[in-house]
């Protein structure tokens, strides 16, 4: 499941409102654990693009 996250987020990186709905139901799906690889790996691969969505997407998931 980590891994077809990331195939899809990287398939609609070019739309902020499609990147943002992948995320937040990528979230929903993964384990604890894949949920930190996959903050890690947008940081590293769309800080620079999308850090706002990021950060949103994320802020709930490590107050849990």
């Amino acid at each position: 499941m980590f891994e077809l996250s990331k195939n899809i987020l990287e398939k609609v990186s070019f739309d902020k409102t499609l990147f943002r709905k992948e995320l937040t139901k990528a979230v929903k799906w993964l384990k604890p654990d894949e949920k930190m690889l996959l903050m890690v790996w947008c940081i590293s691969m769309y800080g620079n693009q999308y850090k706002d969505v990021i950060s949103e997407v994320f802020k709930n998931v490590t107050k849990s």
